[in-house]
């Protein structure tokens, strides 16, 4: 039995206590939740219900939760029902609903976990949208692996999710980047506001090599400007490919310029009364919306400013018919939020329709101090840095264990290690157990059948894992709602601890000279569904299930 169907009979058996004491059943919600207890001795599972609306119906919550227990009690798969304090249900099943799961697991396979708790909704996710002007660094790859995870959490809970990346190829920043390598390419020093580091040479040289007419062409820094970008947009792509972070989007900011969107925002917002002109400049009233001040869109020269480019931005995601935008931005970024929270409301968007989540810093350590990095990124630290120090798959799951708005310390004796103390190998090495599992029955001959008599499985460590199995949907549709997929990784740690204890205190494969019993082979399910669970959180992370380690 799963927490949502032991839910739906906690609903139904509170119906029933409802019309048996002549309560509104009115009041009750269209759906309920079960927890798991704190201590194990009070139960498989808790309810509030009876607190929940008890008051709604007018009545006393024990009484109410005395009813409910009753109803409740005589449910098949429910081994017994018992009060706490003022109206908490302790609830109990029996080992064969209990051990129903596994199968159910294995059944499902890859789409075990997947759940509708966000379906319909249509949904814009962009994040890393770092400026073409060097590689990805280490802020952005933490969005590369945080907003990856969240794509897959968000559609594995039934949203529909359009990843994307914001490919910043007008403005300043660039116009720099490229006088930067036309310097390079001429033997000049560093422009004002340039960039260095030995990537600018690497980049200058390689447009000499695909342009060899540069230097002597009417407008040389147009040409590295045009080359230059390119080349570097497309290792900053091979990089994130690299790192097993795709988008299904990559939207370039030239295109709003050319199709005249920021002249058609301007408008739209200028109709709805929220531009107004001072000082020779065109500006959004912001402030209307609780930004600490107004912002120019056009300056007194007659560019646009980069806001322009956000409102332009902003509404053309709209208008291609996403209902909530979720932007990931990094710790710098802060003073960003209510700006472009602003833009939103000025279009006439509900509160909630834009979404900001800020990250913070990483730091990368070894013998714990600081990492000192090469020239090559004028000592920044990158994306294949975070790699070349500790692999992809530890990368990944480092970056996304933590909640986003916590600074990580990377330490790299601590992720390299193959032992218990590093996490992913903690929760791999676990998968790679169940394997092992598996494997060693199909080499010995021992079949866990077709079917199997979940009863069996009542060993308390049995009953533990298969609790936290149960749970993986949960987790699942709570890390989409909260956007929070560091709770994939801390669950996935947390179920590999339950599987290591389950596999020292219960044998699951007989002794070669014994015959398999049924036991055996209820265990053998048991291992298989661990490891699907194992297989597909992992995936959620995007790091790999290795099957031998």
């Amino acid at each position: 039995m799963t927490p949502e169907t032991l839910a739906e009979k906690v609903l139904s058996a509170t119906r029933t206590a409802f019309e048996a004491l002549g309560l509104d059943a009115a009041v009750l919600p269209a759906q309920t939740a079960v927890e798991r207890p704190r201590d194990p001795k009070h139960g498989d599972y808790a309810s509030n219900i009876a607190l929940q609306t008890a008051k709604k119906a007018g009545t006393n919550p024990r009484a109410l939760a005395e009813k409910i227990a009753e109803s409740l009690a005589a449910t098949e798969g429910v081994a017994k029902v018992e009060l706490a304090g003022p109206g908490f249900l302790n609830i109990t099943l029996d080992a064969a609903a209990a051990g129903e799961i596994a199968g159910k697991i294995v059944a499902a396979g890859p789409t075990y976990g997947d759940n509708e708790s966000m379906a319909d909704q249509h949904i814009n996710l962009e994040f890393v949208s770092a400026n073409p002007t060097g590689p990805v660094h280490v802020g952005g790859t933490r969005w590369a692996a945080v907003g990856d995870a969240l794509a897959r959490v968000m559609r594995a809970s039934g949203a529909k999710v359009t990843s994307e990346y914001y490919f910043n190829d007008a403005g300043v920043q660039v116009n720099n980047f490229a006088a930067s390598l036309l310097a390079s390419a001429k033997g000049e020093p560093t422009p004002e506001n340039g960039y260095a580091g030995e990537y600018i040479g690497d980049i200058a040289q390689a447009v000499l090599k695909a342009r060899p007419d540069a230097l002597e062409a009417d407008d040389p820094q147009a040409v590295f400007h045009e080359v230059g970008v390119e080349l570097m947009f497309n290792e900053i792509k091979r990089d994130l490919d690299n790192f097993g972070t795709h988008f299904d989007v990559y939207f370039n900011e030239k295109d709003l310029h050319d199709k005249g969107e920021l002249d058609a925002a301007v408008a739209r917002l200028d109709k709805q009364g929220h531009i107004f002109e001072a000082d020779g400049a065109v500006w959004l009233r912001t402030t209307t919306f609780g930004d600490d001040k107004d912002r120019v869109v056009k300056n007194s020269r007659g560019g646009w400013t980069y806001f322009a480019a956000d409102c332009a931005y902003y509404l053309d995601k709209r208008e291609r018919g996403f209902e909530k935008l979720v932007l990931m931005l990094g710790a710098d970024h802060h003073g960003y939020v209510g700006r472009m929270q602003a833009i939103s409301q000025a279009f006439g968007d509900k509160p909630g329709t834009l979404e900001i989540l800020i990250g913070q810093m990483v730091n990368l350590l070894k013998d714990g101090q600081p990492v000192r990095m090469g020239k090559r990124y004028g000592n920044v630290i990158t994306l294949n840095d975070i790699v070349e120090a500790i692999g992809v798959d530890a990368a990944r799951y480092v970056l996304a264990r933590y909640s986003s708005d916590s600074t990580i310390d990377i330490d790299i004796d601590l992720w390299t290690k193959h032992g218990n103390d590093n996490p992913v190998y903690y929760v791999q090495y676990a998968h790679a157990r169940t394997s092992g599992v598996l494997r060693n029955a199909a080499e010995r001959g021992v079949d866990k059948g077709e079917t199997y008599d979940p009863s069996l499985l009542d060993h308390q460590r049995e009953s533990d894992l298969l609790k936290a199995l149960a749970e993986f949907p949960a987790v699942i549709a709570t890390a989409a709602e909260l956007r929070e997929p560091h709770r994939v990784a801390r669950y996935a740690e947390e179920l590999a601890a339950a599987y290591h204890r389950f596999q020292h205190d219960c044998r699951v494969l007989p002794f070669p000279d014994e015959e398999t019993t049924p036991v055996n082979q209820a265990r053998l399910w048991l291992v298989d569904a661990t490891r699907v669970v194992l297989a597909n959180a992992l995936g959620l992370l995007g790091v790999s299930a290795p099957e031998r380690m």
